[in-house]
């Protein structure tokens, strides 16, 4: 009979093993006591943050929920009946101004092929251009169009190409080609808080994820 403990353990024949990474069985007489620690430590933690994901869950859909019953009573006021689904970006503010939430729509954006035809477009230009071309538009188009691990290149740079205006009919029809290729493959939804002391202060980001989250300042 095999019995799985909590602490990772198992109990086979009344004896207790530990499983290793490519499946064996060890007898935890013969695991490295750092290594049962180590163990236990990622357990322990990794609790914490299963209880904590949960707890974000919960408060996200609250969160949405009395948005949008907040908004079926502004609609109700007005005699207005919203699309299912259609929600823009939204900012709630506390009546002393000294508290803010945002609810902010971003999309999701992909380039189809007419980015290739853009950067054949542009490789021309490049290439005609030679030395009379400026170094820092060649760094943009190599910074644009250079794929990350993922196979994606740089929005943003790309973006920055479309603000630079070249009288030549073939950087202009990439530019074009640029934006044809520009496809909303669909948006999320984020929340945004922020709160302040005072009315006239600038305003603080109330953070959620752990890379900047820190215990908030005392308030009397």
């Amino acid at each position: 009979m095999t019995t799985a403990n909590p602490s990772g353990s198992v109990e086979v024949g009344g004896k207790v093993f530990m499983t290793d990474a490519k499946g064996r069985l060890t007898p935890i007489a013969l695991v490295k006591d750092t290594d049962k620690l180590e163990d236990q430590l990622v357990r322990k933690v990794l609790g914490y943050a299963d209880d904590l994901n949960l707890q974000i869950a919960r408060f996200k859909g609250h969160c949405f929920a009395d948005v949008g019953a907040f908004l079926d009573l502004l609609s109700e006021k007005y005699g207005f009946k919203p699309k299912d689904g259609a929600k823009g970006n939204m900012t709630f503010t506390s009546f002393d101004g000294c508290m803010k939430v945002q609810v902010a729509v971003a999309d999701t954006l992909a380039f189809g092929p007419e980015l290739q035809v853009a950067k054949g477009l542009i490789d021309d230009c490049i290439a005609e251009w030679a030395e009379g071309s400026r170094d820092e538009i060649r760094a943009l188009v190599e910074h644009a169009f250079r794929t990350d691990k993922e196979g994606q290149v740089s929005r943003e740079a790309i973006f920055s190409l479309r603000k630079i205006d070249i009288d030549d009919v073939r950087w202009r029809g990439a530019i074009q080609a640029i934006n044809d290729s520009i496809r909303v493959e669909g948006s999320k939804t984020y929340l945004r808080f922020y709160r302040r002391a005072h009315s006239t202060d600038r305003w603080e980001n109330v953070t959620i994820d752990l890379a900047s989250a820190e215990a908030p300042a005392a308030r009397g």
